[in-house]
């Protein structure tokens, strides 16, 4: 990391180290809403952002998003933690408390095409995409150079269906080296194990090049260009071991027509892919997504 953008990320941690966010799912029924709020109370926190969303008021899911500020966080943290889980108990509520001076530290995984990749990097240097990118992997040697030209460590380590258990030891013993917290497919054109699925989940974001579910899997320019489309996509989604069906966090399309050959979609598509990637990952970042079932809600 850059001196730069290592200021950058110090001034976050500062100016946020007071600052939590609370994500809760559970069944619908009264009183959710003030057991959390006299919880926050009862610690001197003031809420900043509320957001709540309920499937149906009997017997459906309710989710809240709250972010707040509380006076010494950082000491007493472990504390709130611990008494919120009385509170999670009684409504049964999958919940999660994050403190937001803890910059979640980042891993990028690409394979030739880069645009994915140098879009993160580029909302990374501007301090839009407020995260620790601590390493890029990839399987081919083209971003080597612009990725240790801004200080983050590269590896190269080739891979195919042959080898595929072998370079994920390496790629699970890197990510706990680096106490990964998110990992990112920036185009990295390889289908992941069931075993390195499951040591990440919710925790691997791929971007498809297509609207899903139209297109699954490879080649999907060749196919929408062969079928006519009027219209391609992208896909940002959590990665499953279903191949391209995981919970889509974030689409966007543009409109193409016959005189759009497979390069021009290419060219378009890549357009929409760097947005759509860019704004899952800074959603997930900011603790924005409850996975719920195969689908998401993001406040």
């Amino acid at each position: 990391m850059n001196s730069f953008i290592k200021e950058q990320v110090e001034q976050f941690k500062l100016q946020n180290q007071n600052r939590g966010r609370l994500l809760v799912s559970c069944p619908d029924q009264p009183g959710i809403v003030s057991a959390i709020s006299q919880f926050l109370f009862s610690h001197n926190a003031n809420i900043i952002e509320s957001s709540q969303y309920s499937t149906n008021p009997e017997g459906g899911e309710f989710f809240i998003r709250i972010e707040f500020e509380c006076p010494f966080l950082k000491d007493k943290e472990n504390q709130m933690a611990e008494e919120f889980t009385e509170i999670a108990v009684k409504f049964s509520m999958d919940w999660r408390l994050t403190p937001v001076y803890k910059v979640k530290k980042t891993a990028i995984f690409v394979s030739k095409e880069l645009h994915c990749l140098l879009e993160l990097l580029w909302e990374w240097q501007s301090g839009d995409l407020m995260t620790d990118i601590a390493l890029v992997i990839s399987n081919h040697e083209a971003a080597r150079d612009v990725v240790e030209g801004l200080n983050i460590p590269f590896y190269y380590i080739p891979a195919n269906k042959d080898i595929r258990e072998q370079v994920e030891e390496q790629q699970l013993q890197l990510l706990k080296e680096y106490d990964i917290d998110v990992i990112v497919l920036a185009r990295y054109m390889q289908i992941l194990t069931p075993k390195f699925v499951a040591a990440n989940s919710k925790k691997i974001i791929n971007i498809h090049h297509s609207f899903l579910p139209a297109f699954i899997g490879a080649r999907p320019y060749e196919r929408a260009y062969d079928r006519g489309v009027k219209l391609i996509g992208a896909t940002a989604h959590y990665v499953t071991n279903d191949l391209d069906e995981g919970p889509i966090i974030e689409q966007d399309i543009a409109r193409v027509d016959h005189r759009s050959d497979v390069d021009a979609l290419k060219k378009k598509g890549r357009a929409i892919e760097r947005s759509v990637l860019a704004r899952a990952i800074k959603w997930h970042l900011e603790d924005r997504i409850i996975v719920h079932q195969n689908k998401t809600i993001v406040f």
